[in-house]
């Protein structure tokens, strides 16, 4: 007896493969129902009308889908140009843009601080005074440059020329002792002394920031910057000195006119320096004849000088550079009949006219 079908007991051993698997009785699938939703809805078909409206509610979907995309596309790419700028600099960058604004804002706030604090000794347009003149521009091409300006505000005038007695204080709340100004105040005074010429800027309230008018003309008060972005110094001039005594030694050279010992016959003419002006803005003078330029400097501790120029500009006679309380004479060559403009270096508001005749 076996338990392999169709093998007979003592025939001959079937292969694996042969031997088949034991009869089940076949299995019956449970009856499921293949749908939960009611037969009578499952009955419904679509109409022809409703089968068109649901292929029309198709297509305008992907439209929709479709516009927004595009929305979406063209809300990144404006988007784009606005923090970055439109190609070939129609536009300017949001982020420089803002820089722009924070550094106009900067000059100007810098303005008032000047006005406020330094004008005094360095003058309103930084034309010098019992300081030196800040708004040459050989000294803003390299001299004052923002470290330096930073050094003498935390510093004091001891930076400028080793001197422990110099007028100019310590400014920066950061120095020894410290000063009135706060690190935002020292930012805002460089960016000022710093600003270009070909901008213009606002003058505005040092409170409410509003912009101050003419109380006459209506006018809003505006002011520009001392420094040239142009300026180059002439090949082989001579560097600014750093300390700003040696500027009036140094270029107190007069013409070898100047140097001579004045005649006791000639003609005297007088010009006088008074609260960073001259009081006798026109002089004449002999034509034909040398003459004596008296210049009577009565500004305490302020340098002034006189520089005579001819019509074209060029310069004929030149003083020393001199602190007041003080006078000096100089013997002037002898001039041809006409009129020439006279100035002083320190200060190039201070102007005058003298009248060879």
């Amino acid at each position: 007896m076996t338990d392999t079908p169709g093998h007979e007991p003592g025939g001959p051993e079937l292969e694996p493969e042969q031997r088949l698997p034991a009869t089940r009785p076949p299995a019956e699938v449970a009856p499921v129902e293949r749908f939960t939703s009611p037969p009578s809805i499952r009955a419904v078909e679509l109409t022809p009308e409703r089968a068109a409206q649901v292929v029309r509610q198709s297509s305008n979907a992907r439209w929709i889908g479709f516009l927004a995309v595009v929305v979406v596309i063209l809300f990144v790419a404006l988007y784009w140009f606005y923090e970055l700028g439109a190609p070939l600099g129609l536009t300017e960058p949001r982020l420089q843009a803002e820089i722009t604004a924070q550094q106009i804002t900067m000059v100007e706030r810098g303005y008032n601080v000047y006005q406020a604090n330094c004008a005094r000794c360095h003058g309103k347009q930084g034309e010098g005074g019992i300081g030196p003149v800040l708004n040459k521009q050989d000294k803003l091409f390299s001299h004052l440059n923002e470290n330096y300006i930073r050094n003498v505000l935390t510093v004091g005038g001891r930076y400028v020329c080793g001197d422990p007695k110099s007028l100019m204080p310590v400014w920066a709340d950061t120095g020894k002792p410290p000063g009135p100004l706060n690190y935002r105040q020292i930012d805002e005074l460089v960016a000022f002394l710093l600003a270009n010429n070909d901008q213009t800027f606002i003058v505005r309230d040092e409170h409410l920031l509003d912009p101050k008018k003419d109380p006459i003309t209506g006018q809003v008060l505006t002011f520009t910057g001392w420094r040239d972005p142009n300026y180059k110094p002439d090949a082989g001039a001579t560097p600014y000195p750093d300390c700003w005594k040696s500027e009036f030694s140094s270029g107190s050279s007069a013409s070898p006119a100047a140097a001579a010992s004045t005649d006791p016959n000639a003609k005297v003419v007088t010009v006088t320096a008074q609260n960073i002006a001259f009081t006798t803005t026109t002089v004449t003078a002999p034509a034909g004849a040398a003459f004596t330029l008296s210049f009577d400097n009565e500004d305490a501790s302020i340098p002034h000088d006189v520089q005579i120029k001819d019509a074209s500009g060029a310069q004929v006679f030149k003083t020393d550079v001199f602190p007041g309380v003080a006078k000096r004479d100089y013997p002037v060559p002898a001039l041809k009949a006409g009129s020439y403009p006279f100035a002083c270096t320190v200060h190039p508001n201070m102007t005058g006219t003298l009248t060879v005749q």
